[in-house]
C-alpha cells in the first residue's frame, strides 16, 4: 500500500517542482495555459483569461489538504518563474498504481525540462511513496509526448484504439509504463 505524502517540493538540477501558489496564475497563463498549441492534445482548452486560471490554481490549492492529491507547477531556476505543471491524473492504491500527466510551454518544448520532471516524479513515488507501476498516456498525433516518456525510462505497453478525447477529438492514446523493478534497473 503506498504511504501518501501529498504535494512536497522536489528539486532536480534545473527545476523547482511545488505546489501552486495564487501569485502564479499570471505565469500560468501566459507561459502555457492560453496557448492553444500547447493544449491541443490535452483534454481542457486553453484559457481565455486569467480568471480562469486563477479558479484553477485556487481549486488545486484546496485539493493539497489531501495527502492523496499530487500537482506540481514546474518552476525554471534560471528563470525564476512556472513554465508547465506535472500531476497525478488518476490512482489506483489496491495495485499501487499512478498515472501521470504533464504540460509546458512551448517555449520549453525540446529542453529536457519534462523529461526531467518526470524523471524525478518516478525517483518520487518509487522511492518515497512506494508505488509499484507509473502510466502514462498520450495521444498517438503527439508523438514529443512518447519520447518524453521513454526517455523517464518508461516504455510503450500498448496503443488503447479510440480511448480518449481531447481538444484534438476522438484519438488513440499511446500507454507507457514503468514498473519498479524496471526503475530499480535504470
Amino acid at each position: 500500500m503506498p504511504k501518501h505524502r501529498g504535494t512536497v517540493t522536489l528539486e532536480t538540477e534545473r527545476l523547482i517542482l511545488r505546489r501552486f501558489v495564487i501569485g502564479d496564475a499570471e505565469a500560468m497563463f501566459r507561459n502555457w495555459a492560453s496557448d492553444a498549441q500547447v493544449t491541443k492534445y490535452l483534454t481542457w482548452s486553453a484559457y481565455s483569461d486569467v480568471e480562469e486560471t486563477l479558479r484553477v490554481i485556487k481549486m488545486w490549492i484546496e485539493a493539497y489538504g489531501k495527502e492523496t492529491e499530487y500537482q506540481w507547477v514546474i518552476v525554471l531556476k534560471k528563470l525564476g518563474e512556472p513554465i508547465g505543471n506535472i500531476s497525478v491524473v488518476r490512482r489506483d492504491d489496491g495495485i499501487g498504481s499512478v498515472s501521470v500527466g504533464y504540460c509546458i510551454g512551448r517555449a520549453w518544448w525540446g529542453c529536457g525540462y519534462t523529461t526531467e520532471a518526470l524523471r524525478e516524479l518516478a525517483r518520487f513515488f518509487f522511492e518515497e511513496v512506494g508505488v509499484k507501476r507509473i502510466e502514462a498516456r498520450h495521444d498517438t498525433r503527439n508523438p514529443a509526448s512518447g519520447r518524453v516518456m521513454e526517455k523517464a525510462g518508461m516504455r510503450l505497453e500498448g496503443i488503447l484504439r479510440q480511448s480518449c478525447e481531447n481538444q484534438a477529438g476522438l484519438c488513440d492514446c499511446a500507454q507507457y509504463v514503468i514498473l519498479a523493478e524496471d526503475y530499480r534497473r535504470l
